[in-house]
């Protein structure tokens, strides 16, 4: 099935912003033994290093490289590359083993994921922005 390259950019932000919100559900469901000043500048801490140094460059990346497609039309896939759905799966089945297996406290999943999750939301805000924004564009022109 393909879809425009717009339409891309629009997938990948719904996919990111799911993402985003169930890690954070997760991280915020454990987190009330925990609430605590220091824990909260820690989740900020873990927002800040994954928006800045990891997320907001891959938005705008994956934006430039969709955009940049000489064909109007792709497989639903291709909101990510090869590179990005490895780093993905590998993502998840981390996640799901600390859990699952009990490899670290809760007291970091609420932590780490609260922080993990927002900054995973708002890349996925910001793929929606980079969506609306194009379609404006295209709407005007």
């Amino acid at each position: 099935m393909k879809v425009s390259k717009k339409t891309l950019i629009l997938l990948a932000g719904i996919v990111w912003l799911i993402a985003g919100v169930n890690i954070m559900a997760i991280g915020i469901q454990i987190y009330k033994p925990y609430l605590n000043l220091i824990n909260l500048v820690l989740s900020s801490l873990v927002f800040c290093f994954f928006w800045f140094m990891i997320f907001s460059k891959l938005v705008r990346k994956h934006t430039k490289r969709i955009s940049s497609y000489q064909e109007e039309y792709h497989l639903f896939l291709k909101f990510f590359d090869k590179k990005s759905y490895i780093i993905m799966i590998f993502m998840m089945t981390m996640g799901i083993c600390l859990r699952k297996f009990h490899l670290v406290p809760d007291i970091f999943i609420a932590v780490f994921y609260s922080g993990l999750g927002f900054a995973l939301g708002l890349a996925g805000i910001l793929f929606l922005y980079n969506y609306f924004k194009i379609w404006r564009r295209n709407k005007n022109a």
